[in-house]
């Protein structure tokens, strides 16, 4: 069994996969963390502070920056990457996350969202639909805090990295 995080490197995501490889430890399952891109889109990774506002899309770079974040905060996490269509229609991204957890036999799904803890049903965020998903047990994280990201990371007895597949040379 798996823990599963969506990961897009914002601070929730961040949150989450500090918290899942907390679980981790304790119910000794490994922790795989998983970003979707858009393949092409600049404007997508410029949102989500993947690439700078002059900067072009460049895929290799967008995949290498997330890791770099998940092995940063968590080495002993696993990192996959998934590609959806420069302009996928909405439900791409949640539906290939929940395809992931799906395959990896996910126990739990780590989503860190603001507003996924509200109403499951009625939220239209990528967390939201990949909550809604009866095979694996959901955690939301809404909050940066109670946790210190940097304390965790620092304590944790998984600091050996597993890949160091996309970091430059």
């Amino acid at each position: 069994m798996t823990l599963v995080v969506p990961f897009d490197g914002s601070e929730l995501a961040e949150a989450a996969l500090v918290r899942a490889t907390e679980f981790g430890t304790v119910f000794d399952e490994d922790v795989l963390a998983v970003s979707v891109v858009p393949n092409g889109n600049a404007d997508y990774a410029r949102e989500r502070g993947w690439i700078d506002p002059d900067e072009d899309f460049d895929r290799e770079a967008v995949v290498s920056t997330l890791h770099r974040q998940v092995t940063d905060l968590c080495p002993s996490a696993d990192f996959r990457h998934k590609l959806v269509d420069r302009y996928a229609p909405t439900g791409s991204i949640a539906n290939r996350l929940r395809a992931v957890a799906r395959d990896e036999d996910a126990s739990m799904v780590f989503i860190g969202s603001e507003n996924a803890g509200h109403l499951v049903t009625a939220v239209s965020s990528v967390g939201g639909t990949v909550a809604t998903d009866a095979s694996y047990d959901v955690v939301i994280v809404r909050h940066r805090r109670p946790t210190k990201i940097a304390t965790l990371r620092d304590a944790s007895p998984h600091r050996t990295p597993k890949s160091d597949f996309y970091f430059p040379g």
